[in-house]
């Protein structure tokens, strides 16, 4: 998901750099919702980590 807003993320620059502001300014909202998305999924993810603790291993 972090590829997905990078790759948005560089498109809205490219865009913005060709004077698309229409194009860029959609792609730098994406990027910045997926960047959202994915930083409260991590953390999500390390808080189910520390609950959940280690676990058993086989």
């Amino acid at each position: 998901m972090l590829g997905w807003a990078l790759t948005f993320l560089v498109v809205a620059l490219i865009a913005a750099v060709l004077g698309f502001t229409t194009i860029a300014g959609a792609a730098m909202g994406v990027a910045k919702i997926l960047f959202v998305v994915f930083l409260v999924l991590f953390l999500v993810s390390i808080v189910m980590h520390f609950v959940r603790g280690r676990g058993t291993t086989l």
